[in-house]
């Protein structure tokens, strides 16, 4: 019996990327077809009919509109989306022009990804219509934005900290209202996470939670992105598209890292905000939209008001109620427990079935730092899952920063305390000093150099006396 089920090529040299594409594509009903150069998608091609292509922009080699290039010459119609970075939009829509259905950027949303492919394999021909960046009602993605097949309870887990305990009493009391939140912390930490939750307790839960890294807008396609634009509006503007705030209208949209937003744009967002109205780029008629906002950020907005970078009234329009989060070092009770749920997540997502730590490895875990945070521990779990061979995740599995960290400060405590010399003991004691500065900034030598309240060429020599490039 034919197999009904669309056949879509995935095309991406990313293969973490390709497998988690695979699945969701399946999951959903789908019959994926994955290569990770665009030489071997082509020759897919010429062998297989397929409903839709899927192409990541840059690639060793043929690149994704090189690719478009060559079906075009051919005379192959099947539509493609382009996948692409927020830096590559402008090319992107160049692609556009050169036929492409249309682009998604990375890191792809789920739900943006699935309404894009149903609309364009139901009408691959159609006349384009205004486009939209995330028609999601739902967007189920974990805190890394990697495609989950189903929002459920398993796909996250509570922390066991009085820190934790407490932002989830927060949660729970201001979920249920309609104020506006801004969830503040180190990058990481879990932000995104407190504003889904946010949201899943919220009146408007069964509506779109659409989540935007202010992060990644340039400056040029920030507006576009936020407001939409309409076509003709700037170069390369060939279709109607419509803004996440339009996409997120009766829900909820959360801006991350929103202190990265130029000046302009803030101007843009506070009228959203006071009005409940937006205006494309290039158009006349205000949009009315209802929308709650929820923002987070990783650096001290107040100051970047008092140097003039962020404007104060938008400020305490997005700051009706302030959520911290503490960075994972000051939590180190809920390592083993985020351990442990990450390497669930990793022996599904990479179908293994590592059982658990040595107990020197979890001690690995335990001691580090984390400056990435939870983002950090979830990746370092991963990674070791697909580097363990046996049932238990041993010391070599962990990257070097980590094991040979720990190694050097027991060889130094075993000095310490058998030393008797005084210039030793200072030194070790400043080399811990220095190295717990650096994570804590994710060892940006500027900001540990401020912390230490040293200058920068002081830091450069001690780091080298001491051996802590990184």
């Amino acid at each position: 019996m034919r197999d009904t089920k669309p056949k879509i090529l995935v095309v991406d040299d990313d293969t973490t990327f390709l497998l988690m594409l695979k699945s969701f594509l399946e999951k959903k009903g789908f019959t994926p077809h994955t290569e990770s150069t665009a030489e071997k998608g082509l020759q897919a091609i010429e062998e297989n009919a397929f409903d839709l292509i899927l192409s990541d922009y840059r690639m060793p080699g043929i690149d994704g509109i090189e690719m478009l290039k060559i079906l075009k010459e051919k005379g192959i119609t099947t539509p493609l989306i382009l996948i692409t970075s927020y830096g590559d939009i402008k090319l992107a829509v160049n692609a556009m022009k050169l036929g492409a259905s249309d682009y998604l950027t990375k890191p792809v949303n789920p739900e943006e990804l699935l309404a894009l492919v149903t609309s364009v394999i139901e009408k691959p021909q159609e006349k384009p219509a205004p486009q939209v960046s995330a028609p999601a009602k739902k967007s189920n993605t974990n805190s890394d934005n990697t495609p989950q097949s189903h929002a459920s309870k398993a796909d996250f887990v509570k922390g066991v900290s009085p820190q934790t305990k407490n932002v989830n009493q927060y949660i729970d009391l201001v979920g249920p209202t309609n104020m506006s939140v801004l969830i503040q912390g180190e990058s990481g930490t879990g932000k995104e996470y407190v504003a889904r939750q946010i949201h899943n307790l919220s009146k408007r839960r069964d509506k779109a939670f659409v989540a935007i890294d202010c992060g990644s807008l340039s400056k040029e396609l920030a507006a576009s992105e936020l407001f939409g634009h309409i076509k003709g509006s700037f170069t390369g503007a060939s279709v109607d598209r419509v803004g996440q705030f339009e996409v997120a209208n009766g829900g909820t949209l959360f801006l991350d890292e929103i202190g990265n937003l130029s000046y302009e744009i803030q101007v843009k967002l506070l009228r959203a905000i006071q009005e409940k109205v937006i205006r494309r780029v290039g158009g006349r008629d205000d949009i009315p939209i209802d929308v709650r906002l929820l923002a987070a950020t990783n650096e001290n907005l107040q100051r970047a008001i008092g140097d003039g970078e962020f404007r104060e009234d938008l400020f305490h329009r997005i700051n009706e109620f302030k959520i911290e989060i503490a960075p994972l070092r000051a939590r180190t009770e809920e390592v083993k427990q985020f351990a442990n749920h990450f390497l669930n997540q990793a022996n599904e997502e990479l179908e293994k079935n590592v059982e658990g730590f040595q107990e020197e490895t979890m001690n690995l875990l335990m001691e580090y730092g984390w400056p990435g945070n939870l983002r950090e521990l979830k990746n370092v779990i991963k990674r070791s899952v697909l580097l363990t061979q046996g049932s238990l995740v041993e010391k070599n599995a962990l990257p070097s920063e980590i094991s040979s960290r720990y190694t050097q400060q027991a060889e130094d405590i075993r000095s310490i305390q058998d030393s008797t010399d005084l210039k030793q003991l200072e030194s070790a004691l400043e080399r811990q000093k220095i190295m717990e500065a650096l994570e804590k900034v994710r060892f940006n030598k500027t900001k540990a150099a401020k912390l230490l309240n040293i200058d920068r060429k002081t830091l450069y020599n001690k780091i080298k006396t001491y051996g802590l490039e990184v």
